[in-house]
């Protein structure tokens, strides 16, 4: 039973069929912004479409309107800043966050939709699967690969596809997210927070395909890599403190034992310090990994706090509707 699709049902005294929300960033994609708009409109024909325009120099905004889209605008150039905008603006039940270069399937709206509302989960991930080999290019495909799986290890679970463009997500995700992040690292930034807070995620496959004529990636391999990294870095110094400067400390530690070794080994022999300098750096070393791992004890303890602040915020949001099937809770 399709909650989302029929509202026949609510008015006959049924449950009242969630909010479907699409969410559109764009900057300059006026070649394709129209498609996305109808694909979406008749795949999740009670969903209300929204796009939000990002400084586009191009007719982004006019032709998205025409389409029947709901058109807003962001001034800060960013991804990070245009779903920042998106989430605080936009009430409804469940949203739907996909790129408007007409890259992913509309037709796969209506399961995920469908597979969030009847597991009780808080985001579903779309996998992408290239139905064309120039659709995902290869040091993106790598790089998703390997950002993928040091996620995974920094925080005990994985995404198959982090950088996916294509996410259903819940209300109390939507409504609890900090969204802190400017550019492209955002779909990094929404993975850890599903991870930090272990909240019920699921992937599913989804056809991707080649962008259009006219229409170019602002994702910048090298560029938005580089910052992904940075992100994954510094989110996990937020949210894994205690790994992150104890793993500091224990390098500090043992390049301070190593440098020790031979001016040990030289005062037991003769009873002298002849590398005075060496033994006060390896000194100075060993403190310093103390105070790192004294840090990262602290900051742990810090972090715990946030987590539970955090969860309390995801708990006061109330729960969308559902579909009564309550039996996915899986990743």
């Amino acid at each position: 039973m399709n909650t989302f699709l029929s509202q026949d049902q609510h008015a006959g005294g049924g449950p009242a069929p969630p909010r479907i929300a699409v969410l559109v960033p764009c900057f300059n994609e006026a070649e394709s912004v129209a498609r996305v708009v109808g694909d979406f409109r008749a795949a999740l024909p009670t969903a209300t479409i929204y796009v939000y325009d990002n400084l586009s120099t191009d007719d982004t905004a006019a032709r998205a309107r025409e389409a029947g889209a709901v058109v807003r605008g962001e001034n800060q150039q960013g991804k990070g800043h245009v779903v920042r905008r998106m989430f605080a603006d936009v009430e409804a039940d469940v949203y739907v966050l996909v790129d408007g270069d007409n890259t992913y399937d509309a037709s796969s709206a209506p399961a995920m939709v469908e597979r969030l509302t009847g597991g009780l989960l808080d985001m579903v991930n779309g996998r992408r699967v290239a139905v064309e080999e120039s659709a995902y290019r290869f040091g993106h495909r790598s790089g998703n690969r390997w950002i993928s799986a040091i996620v995974g290890a920094g925080f005990g679970r994985r995404f198959d596809d982090l950088l996916s463009g294509y996410r259903v997500l819940s209300r109390r995700f939507v409504k609890s997210f900090p969204a802190l992040s400017a550019g492209f690292e955002i779909e990094t930034e929404m993975a850890v927070h599903a991870l930090e807070l272990r909240l019920p995620v699921a992937e599913v496959d989804t056809p991707y395909r080649s962008r259009e004529g006219g229409s170019e990636s602002k994702l910048s391999t090298v560029r938005d890599g580089l910052r992904i990294g940075w992100a994954i870095i510094w989110l996990l110094k937020e949210v894994r403190p205690l790994l992150v400067f104890g793993l500091f400390g224990l390098a500090l530690a043992l390049t301070s034992l190593i440098l020790a070794e031979p001016v040990v080994v030289e005062y037991m022999r003769t009873g002298l310090v002849p590398r005075f300098p060496t033994a006060v750096l390896a000194t100075g070393l060993m403190v310093s990994a103390m105070v790192s791992a004294v840090a990262g004890l602290i900051m742990d303890s810090v972090a715990r706090g946030r987590r539970e602040v955090k969860r309390m915020c995801y708990l006061a949001v109330g729960a969308a509707p559902t579909n009564g099937a309550a039996t996915d809770h899986g990743g």
